[in-house]
């Protein structure tokens, strides 16, 4: 079952690395899509830019590893803030990306818990 569990965790954090480095290279590649966004909630546009370092980190240290309890806080809580961008009641695909946000979240905050408890030596 240890084994299990190890191999589970793991393909999930692939899994989640995946997401956020296909985030950085959209963001990276064709930026205007999110600082549409950004402009839309009346925030500077060049706020891609850390935005996009930021997805790069959080799937490096998905995929290594490493600070996975901090790292899976912070990316929860980088899913969160920027679901309020896909809060669009009236648009059902925005909606879909505002509850895939949270589920995400959720998941993360799942990971950072089972890290704390059970730290890498």
């Amino acid at each position: 079952m240890e084994r299990l569990t190890q191999y589970g965790i793991l393909a999930g954090r692939l899994l989640l690395a995946v997401l956020f480095a296909a985030g950085a290279v959209q963001k990276g590649v064709a930026p205007e899509g999110a600082q549409s966004l950004l402009a839309s909630q009346g925030w500077p546009v060049w706020l891609v830019w850390p935005a996009t370092a930021f997805n790069v980190a959080g799937a490096l240290a998905l995929v290594f590893g490493v600070w996975l309890a901090p790292m899976a806080l912070a990316l929860a809580f980088y899913c969160m803030v920027t679901s309020l961008f896909h809060y669009l009641p009236d648009d059902p695909w925005q909606m879909s990306i505002f509850i895939k946000n949270w589920a995400i979240a959720g998941g993360l905050l799942v990971l950072a818990g089972h890290e704390a408890q059970n730290p890498r030596g």
